[in-house]
């Protein structure tokens, strides 16, 4: 049982990595593909945009070049450089150099022909004479914002249509994907619930006989192998009852009654005690009597079950179990391993496990957590590494 549950639990945390791997990667890898499709899609709109304006463009260049010619020709010292409204103008020599200007954008591009920088629309027009030493004019308009606007929306709108497209398709890629895993975790549950159910009967009559023999007229060598197959059977009777309420809690109608906690306490106390013997852990009890709370009683034992069950297997040789009973809160605290800070929010998560030299599957604290949930049962854990561990119900 324990190997199966363990290979449910890997095969879990398995499907569980390799979910995010594929959806990270599937993520990462259509979001590459449609900021590239955008980038293309983009650059074919801006060139043909480009290619509109450069009409416009060229006939804005030989009106000034008209002008400029016109200037060099019936040059007067009074006189300026051309200006236009509907653009704006600069002049560069041979050397490149900057001879006049009105651009609102510093930024130029002699080698190209049309080309945009910051919002703006460049093009480049080398005259056939050199007009007052001017070899290079540039024309300059704003780009159309709306159609900035536009094009971005028609992106966005693209790309969200693509992502999810793709999404749908990853869904179904993952499904296919996941659906040997999932047959095999199907199969191996069905089997782990079937044998749960199937070791009731024996783990059962077996407890129970324990109880009813009489140990002590038994000569001591046959007293210690009963005490050890009672260890045994209460330790199957312990995982049976912890695998059972996970398979089948959420199909059990819990039965409230006002329970006293003192006397339920007591018993647990005493069922454990076999196992406490082994590593020669004693219990320290300050229990008041009479202490009443409403809720389930198989629920209660088996909140109360678990947290005596991780004090004495996390426990030392010779430690104890301190178990304080009061009007509002239970605490159960042990001389044991400890448990590093880092790790004590992830206590709850189940098949979270942090010290493998000693048995379990992880779940004893995840169902504490289901029960102090359902009953707005308030568990704190504290923990020091090589001092111990206490953890306090409050109601």
């Amino acid at each position: 049982m324990l190997a199966l549950k363990n290979s449910v639990i890997d095969l879990r945390q398995s499907e569980k990595k390799t979910l995010i791997g594929f959806f990270s990667l599937y993520i990462t890898l259509c979001v590459v593909i449609l900021i590239f499709i955008s980038f293309i899609y983009f650059k074919f709109q801006k060139d043909f945009m480009l290619g509109q304006k450069r009409v416009i463009l060229q006939n804005y260049s030989n009106e000034f070049i008209i002008k400029l010619k016109h200037l060099h020709i019936n040059f007067d010292k009074n006189q300026t450089y051309p200006r236009d409204k509907r653009f704006r103008t600069a002049i560069y020599d041979s050397d490149e150099k900057l001879i006049y200007s009105t651009l609102k954008s510093r930024k130029t591009k002699l080698n190209d022909v049309i080309y945009t920088t910051n919002k703006k629309i460049h093009f480049i027009k080398e005259p056939e004479s050199y007009y007052l030493g001017a070899r290079y004019v540039i024309i300059e308009i704003n780009a159309d914002q709306i159609w900035l606007y536009d094009i971005q929306k028609e992106i966005f709108i693209i790309t969200a249509i693509g992502l999810t497209f793709m999404l749908i398709i990853g869904y179904f890629l993952l499904r296919l994907f996941l659906k040997p895993m999932r047959d095999a975790l199907h199969l191996l549950d069905r089997f782990i619930k079937d044998t749960t159910h199937e070791l009731n009967t024996p783990i059962s009559a077996i407890v129970a006989n324990i109880e009813m023999i009489d140990t002590t007229n038994l000569d001591e060598k046959l007293s210690r192998k009963i005490k050890r197959i009672d260890i045994g059977a209460k330790t199957v009777s312990n995982i049976y009852q912890d695998l059972t309420y996970l398979t089948l809690n959420n199909k059990i109608m819990s039965q409230n009654e006002n329970i006293n906690i003192s006397e339920i306490l007591n018993q647990r106390i005493e069922y454990f005690t076999t196992l406490a013997d082994v590593k020669k852990i004693q219990f320290v009890n300050n229990i008041k009597k009479d202490i009443y709370l409403v809720i389930d009683e198989k629920k209660l034992s088996k909140l109360i079950d678990n947290l005596i069950s991780n004090a004495i297997k996390y426990n030392k040789i010779n430690g104890l179990i301190e178990v304080t009973l009061n009007d509002k809160n239970l605490i159960i605290k042990d001389s044991g391993k400890g448990i590093k800070k880092e790790q004590l929010s992830l206590l709850f998560d189940r098949y979270s496990r942090f010290d493998k030299t000693v048995g379990g599957f992880g779940i004893g604290l995840n169902i504490v957590s289901m029960i102090c949930d359902e009953y707005n049962l308030k568990v704190n854990i504290s923990s020091e590494i090589n001092i111990g561990t206490k953890v306090e119900i409050t109601w």
